[in-house]
């Protein structure tokens, strides 16, 4: 009887074995996948970094040519009311001069 006993034990410590066995290489199993993923990861973040640093770069060259370009506009406004200015001046010198020839 102690015998059967026994062996009944061994046969179930060795089916918990056996089950933990499984278990582990389960957990394994997803351990591995879980790495893999998290590689994979890894590697998204570093070009999703890599993209966000270059659209950074793009938009600081944006911001300074925007600059750039709204100083010229800024300096050819500046041009384009003085030069309509001196038109003006022009305009008022010569209808004087007209005015002044047709009185003589």
């Amino acid at each position: 009887m102690c015998e059967l006993f026994f062996y009944s034990k061994i046969v179930e410590l060795e089916e918990e074995l056996r089950v933990v066995g499984n278990n582990l290489k389960s957990l394994e199993v997803s351990e591995e996948k879980a790495l893999q993923r998290e590689d994979a990861y890894e590697e998204q973040i570093r070009n999703l970094s890599a993209r966000l640093k270059e659209a950074e770069t793009r938009a600081e060259f944006a911001e300074r040519s925007v600059q750039k370009l709204q100083k010229e506009v800024d300096r050819l406004e500046d041009d384009k009311d003085k030069t309509e200015h001196k038109a003006k001046q022009l305009q008022d010198e010569l209808d004087r001069l007209i005015t002044e020839l047709n009185s003589v």
